[in-house]
């Protein structure tokens, strides 16, 4: 009597192993879309905080903040920031942001900057000096204290 010894995996064995591994790989998927959806969220709070320091730059020499009605910070005309243009598509005088930044996509809306004549936000101010502004924008998850959803950065910090 012969016997042969083969050597290798059966049928069953491989598909356990394949279907072990289908799983680590979907559960590694989805904490990595987490991590880039909370990665996208810290840049959104970062972007704000760097406008925000930018714009007190902006009043310090120009004793107010640039005007502006739900622009869109980080293309067209809220593309840069500067001392004689304010925001705009090009920078004059001193540059306090040469490239205004916007929102990371996928995921939030984009930054909008909106100049008042007054802290109570109600009157749209059209000519620099502005004496306050709010910039809106939104979050995907919870981030450093913020819960998910829209939020508004103004003079006093963001809310």
């Amino acid at each position: 009597m012969v016997h042969t010894n083969k050597k290798g995996f059966t049928l069953i064995e491989l598909l356990v192993v394949i279907a072990i591994i289908g799983i680590l790989s979907s559960l590694a998927v989805v904490s990595l879309n987490n991590a880039r959806a909370k990665a996208r969220d810290a840049k959104r709070v970062s972007d704000i905080r760097q406008v925000q320091t930018a714009l007190e730059l902006f009043l310090g020499d120009r004793n107010g903040y640039p005007a502006g009605n739900d622009l869109v910070l980080g293309a067209g005309a809220g593309a840069t920031l500067s001392e004689d243009n304010g925001f705009s598509a090009t920078v004059g005088g001193t540059a306090y942001m040469g490239r205004v930044p916007a929102n990371p996509a996928p995921g939030g809306t984009d930054y909008k900057y909106t100049s008042y004549t007054s802290s109570a936000a109600t009157s749209i101010c059209s000519a620099v000096p502005c004496a306050w502004y709010k910039i809106e924008f939104e979050i995907e998850d919870q981030t450093g204290g913020l819960p998910e959803g829209a939020h508004a950065a103004d003079p006093s910090g963001i809310n």
